[in-house]
């Protein structure tokens, strides 16, 4: 999949160069008189004031932001009225470095807009700003408003209303119920001081100083502290991005399960990486929660260790080797199969025609025997350049790591970028008329995405198959807090259409050989109970293992303050019935702010 920091820093780059792109002007009333604060913010996501002048507004400063392409500040009206629905703060913005102090006492007149963060297009709500200001400052040094506080019984636990069918499932024009919805009640609170307490880390912090944050320490938490995402109908609402509006270098480097002690406090923003967003001017104390990586079993005499591990984007330039080795051998304790996903060609993301990975693979395996491991012998396919996603030039593809001593591989000529793999039927058994192979790679389904790998291995005697997937990335799916609810998860067709065509090939298989034994495992990019795994797993041809791990154990990535599942090894019937099957999710990158990787590997272990 495409780098998830590349385009972070793209989108920021466009953000800063477009910024008027992101601005809506909605229908309106007449020329507006002098108003306050919640005149503007009304009783709804936009603004009654949209698109039209506004003068004389006035309150307090509460913060202040000088960086990136969203310069301006926020004021907060120190006498609020009596409706809930109504937010008392706004952001007013200026473009430059705003001339006012924290505590000023303002009068602001200017143009009230709507700007959508990440444009029109992403679906995003709106926040309600005043463009084009004249700021006049009336007194300095006042109290800021005090603080709203944000905790587990402020936020309702439903997550959203049901977006007007006549708006395209829009709840912009839908009346705020703050008592109600979490997204209502955050809404309510957009560009007012707020403030939360001793609250626990449930994303660590990112490179562009963020983390998240529960107030409901108690919603669907994790074993490690983290907060589970399970199921589309049961959003964990407690969730609140954080930042800071001081310098980055003061900015807590904080993992999942560590706690914000203390108060943090400061305007709530909303941005498109994360929706509402509390801007600290005053941050927690940092408490470790001592969380560790974690390392799973070693394989017993006659079990087979068969794991999936997402690298993210490994190239020969990449200063991360040592560290996926030692995370291989002494994490993953050495599994006798490994599916790697995101292995890039020989000169990473150079967009030269260079389609080969045996560098990139050689150095992995290297520093693998360096970390004590055995040395893997690996087989691949190199995609046809720029035919497979990922980042340009960079040819990402799926690659089987097995380990000589203890497993086999079966080696049959025929596959290639473009020939599809099939199943014969040999002295009863299945078998592969290409090993490696790759799945029906001509397949729309697959265009501008991994194609399947496809591998007959042979341990203690029994073939396995295994498939190695990389699947459609949730690129382009509305995000959970967006204005249109249920949010649209476009993404989801294309790995509907891939899900089906392994579905497909999995029957094959079993039609020729009834008792075989299937493992189609890799980042499937999508939950466990999606309809993707629900077609994956067919009328009972596969089973996703992790399913067999505890509820608040069902995690492989951390996204947004929600720990869930992109990554699975499904099994076929004949492993799954036998009596010794052990699925493990290792933990040692999703929870880190120092990951190597943004997912956990998974290991199956099983006796064939």
């Amino acid at each position: 999949m495409p780098s998830k920091k590349s385009a972070r820093v793209a989108a920021l780059t466009v953000a800063a160069v477009c910024s008027a792109a992101s601005t809506v002007a909605l229908s309106s009333p007449a020329q507006a008189d002098t108003v306050a604060v919640h005149d503007i913010q009304g009783t709804t996501r936009t603004s009654p004031y949209a698109g039209q002048a506004v003068t004389g507004v006035t309150g307090i400063v509460t913060g202040i932001r000088t960086y990136g392409s969203s310069r301006g500040f926020w004021i907060q009206d120190p006498n609020p009225d009596a409706d809930p629905a109504t937010s008392e703060g706004v952001f007013v913005f200026t473009s430059s470095a705003p001339k006012v102090a924290v505590g000023d006492s303002v009068t602001v007149s200017g143009t009230v807009t709507e700007y959508v963060p990440g444009g029109a297009a992403s679906g995003n709500q709106s926040v309600t700003e005043i463009t084009k200001p004249t700021v006049t400052v009336v007194s300095g040094g006042n109290a800021v408003p005090a603080a709203t506080v944000i905790d587990a019984k402020s936020v309702p636990a439903a997550y959203a209303p049901a977006g007007d069918s006549a708006a395209n499932n829009s709840v912009n024009g839908l009346t705020l119920e703050p008592g109600k919805y979490a997204l209502d009640h955050y809404e309510s609170l957009e560009g007012m001081n707020v403030q939360v307490a001793d609250a626990r880390v449930v994303t660590a912090t990112d490179p562009y100083s963020e983390l998240w944050v529960t107030v409901k320490p108690r919603e669907n938490a994790s074993r490690r502290g983290g907060t589970v995402y399970g199921s589309y109908a049961s959003q964990n609402t407690g969730r609140l991005q954080i930042q800071s509006l001081g310098p980055a270098a003061g900015f807590p480097v904080a993992n999942v399960g560590d706690t914000l002690a203390g108060t943090t406090t400061g305007p709530l923003d909303y941005n498109q990486f994360g929706g509402y967003t509390l801007v600290a001017h005053t941050l927690g104390t940092l408490k470790s929660g001592g969380l560790e990586r974690e390392t799973t079993e070693r394989q017993k005499r006659g079990e087979l260790a068969v794991a999936t591990y997402n690298v993210e984007n490994l190239d020969p330039s990449d200063a991360t080797f040592e560290e996926h080795a030692s995370a291989i051998v002494d994490n993953l304790k050495s599994p006798d199969i490994v599916s790697l996903e995101e292995i890039q060609d020989n000169n990473g993301a150079k967009d030269d025609g260079t389609t080969a990975a045996d560098v990139t693979v050689t150095k992995l395996i290297d520093a693998i025997v360096a970390a004590g491991g055995p040395r893997y012998d690996w087989r691949s396919i190199d995609p046809a350049n720029d035919t497979d996603g990922g980042q340009p030039g960079g040819n990402i593809r799926q690659v089987f790591l097995f380990n000589p001593e203890r497993v086999s591989f079966t080696d049959r000529a025929g596959g290639d970028a473009t020939t599809a793999v099939g199943v014969t039927k040999a002295h009863g058994k299945a078998q592969l008329t290409a090993s490696p192979g790759r799945i029906d790679p001509g397949n729309t389904a697959w265009a501008s995405s991994r194609k399947p790998l496809v591998g007959e291995f042979v341990f203690r005697g029994r073939t396995v198959f295994v498939i190695a997937n990389h699947f459609n990335s949730k690129g382009g799916d509305q995000s959970l807090h967006a204005q249109y609810q249920p949010v649209v998860r476009s993404s989801e067709t294309q790995r509907h259409q891939q899900a089906t065509l392994v579905n497909a090939f999995v029957k094959d298989v079993l039609d020729a050989q009834r008792n075989a034994d299937v493992v189609a495992l890799g980042d499937i990019n999508d939950f466990e109970f999606s309809g993707t795994a629900k077609i994956l797993e067919g009328d009972g041809e596969l089973w996703s293992a992790i399913k067999s791990l505890p509820r608040s154990e069902r995690y492989t990535y951390d996204y947004q303050g929600n720990q869930q599942v992109l990554d699975q090894i499904l099994v076929s019937p004949s492993i799954r019935r036998g009596c010794d099957v052990e699925y493990d999710s290792v933990h040692i990158n999703s929870e880190f702010h120092d990951q190597i990787s943004d997912h956990d590997p998974q290991v199956l272990r099983f006796k064939p």
